[in-house]
Parts: C-alpha cells; sequence; structure tokens
C-alpha cells in the first residue's frame, strides 16, 4: 500500500541530506531526471534516487506516494518545462505550432524520462495548464468544442507519440541508432527495381528524410486539418 504523502508545509527537513541540500519536490524531480539520464528508464529507483540525494530512501515517501507519483511529477516537469519556454501571439496557427515545437523538444531534452512518461496522464498542475492553454487556441480560432476536443486530442497524443518514438531513438546506444540510420543506406537502397519499384526509386529521398524526425511535417498536416475545419465553419484565419 503506497504511504500517506505528508502536506508540502510538513515535508521540509529539519536537517539536510548528507550532501548539504533541503529537498524538496522540485530537487527531488531534478535529480531523478539525472539518474534517468545516468541509468536509463528501468533504472530509476528509490535506493539509487535516494543516494543521488543523499538521503535514506524511505525520505522519498514523504513527498510522494510512490515510484509511480514520482513519474507523474517527472512528466509534469516536462510539460511545465515546455510551457516556460513558449510565449502565445494570438494566432491561433503560429502558438500550436510553437507549442507542440516545445513539448517535442522539452521530452527529447530528457529521452529516458520522455521513454518513461509519455503515455502518462499526470493530471498535475503544469500538464493541466498546458491542455487548459491548447484548448483555449482552439476555442479561441472558433472552434466549436466537439472539433475543438477532437483537434485537442490529435494534437497532444500526436506531439506525445512522436517525443516517445524519437527518444526511443535517442536513448539507444550510439551504435545502435547509427546501425538503424545506415539501414536505408545499406539495405532500402540496395534493393533491386524489379522486386521494390517503388522503394528503389525513392532510396535517395529515404536516406535523408527517415533519420530524422517525422514531427514537424505531422504537425503541419494537423495545423492544414485544423485551418480546413475552420474554413468550412467560416472562422479563423492563419
Amino acid at each position: 500500500m503506497a504511504k500517506a504523502v505528508v502536506p508540502e508545509t510538513a515535508r521540509r527537513r529539519r536537517r539536510p541530506t548528507r550532501s548539504g541540500t533541503v529537498l524538496s519536490e522540485e530537487i527531488i524531480v531534478r535529480t531523478a531526471l539525472r539518474v534517468l539520464r545516468e541509468h536509463g528508464s528501468t533504472g530509476l529507483t528509490a535506493r539509487r534516487l535516494g543516494a543521488a540525494l543523499g538521503a535514506d530512501p524511505s525520505t522519498l515517501y514523504r513527498y510522494f506516494a510512490g515510484m509511480d507519483d514520482l513519474t507523474r511529477a517527472i512528466g509534469d516537469e516536462l510539460m511545465g518545462q515546455a510551457l516556460a519556454g513558449w510565449e502565445a501571439t494570438g494566432n491561433w496557427r503560429a502558438d500550436l505550432r510553437a507549442l507542440g515545437l516545445a513539448i517535442h523538444a522539452s521530452y527529447l531534452a530528457h529521452p529516458q524520462a520522455a521513454v518513461l512518461t509519455a503515455s502518462r496522464v499526470t493530471g498535475r498542475p503544469r500538464e493541466i495548464a498546458v491542455d487548459e492553454t491548447i484548448l483555449g487556441i482552439l476555442r479561441g480560432a472558433g472552434l466549436p468544442d466537439p472539433a475543438a476536443v477532437r483537434v485537442y486530442h490529435a494534437f497532444i497524443d500526436q506531439s506525445l507519440a512522436f517525443a516517445a518514438l524519437d527518444a526511443g531513438s535517442l536513448a539507444l546506444t550510439d551504435e545502435a541508432r547509427t546501425a538503424d540510420e545506415r539501414m536505408w543506406e545499406s539495405t532500402y537502397a540496395r534493393l533491386p527495381a524489379e522486386s521494390h519499384p517503388n522503394i528503389a526509386a525513392t532510396a535517395h529521398l529515404l536516406a535523408r528524410r527517415m533519420p530524422h524526425s517525422a514531427y514537424p511535417a505531422a504537425l503541419e498536416m494537423l495545423l492544414e486539418h485544423t485551418a480546413a475545419q475552420l474554413a468550412r465553419t467560416g472562422a479563423g484565419s492563419g
């Protein structure tokens, strides 16, 4: 059974950790990001995190109900970092594009954390703020609520799905990632036109494009779709 979380006002330690740090949720989450970077998405444990903090592992349960609760907090931190680097312009299309790219970039900055958290719903304040912002952009552009929710659903799932996919590639060893990327030239480009005419015709293009993320292109497709919906309703521009 998960332990009860101590209220925020009662969480501050009377004494610093062995490293001289007074713990907080923010310090624990940022240390967890470092542990993930060093040990991968399966390497985050209470024992390892406690060692990195210079604290007994049980101390973590004064701040989080369990490791799953910490995982949600890590996802919320990534959402917060995305929103912190974004500014509204009032142009729905530019704002959605910038926010999507900010979410994608925030997760790719911490690929091991992205692999761990991209599929989670945290229910925490910064994730909620991102969701409120997206829906506000769409409703403000003039989309009826059912359409706004459909686009929101596609937008956030697309952003996180590509974040997880691209983060998975970044989390590979350099050797494995390079081998995957070379496959387009070592295997696909050598397929004969007689048996694989379409791949053979486009092999040079595939080799150039496939090692890169398709997220920007997919995002533009979604924005085009949204613009078409707004045109049909006679609302919005951009």
